[in-house]
């Protein structure tokens, strides 16, 4: 979980410009995605960096989606204080 969280942060940072993927088979991750969907609602973590991570149950589509998928380039606001 650790270098997944690393990954999706540094997406968020404009490290990198890669699709994440998540692959749920059985439904093993439903939990840690109910948690994740919990976030957005209590407005710790923007639905744009949500929907960055991609997850499906099935390999093939998922990489299908990877594929297609364009990264959203979110504008960077600089506080004053730091002018």
């Amino acid at each position: 979980l650790e270098e997944l969280f690393e990954i999706w942060t540094w997406a968020q940072l404009g490290i990198h410009r890669r699709p994440i993927g998540l692959l749920n088979v059985a439904g093993y991750f439903d939990r840690l995605l109910a948690f994740l969907d919990h976030t957005v609602a209590e407005q710790f973590l923007k639905p744009v960096h949500h929907e960055a991570a991609m997850v499906g149950t099935n390999a093939s589509l998922l990489l299908d989606r990877m594929m297609t998928w364009e990264p959203v380039i979110e504008p960077k606001v600089i506080s004053p204080e730091a002018r």
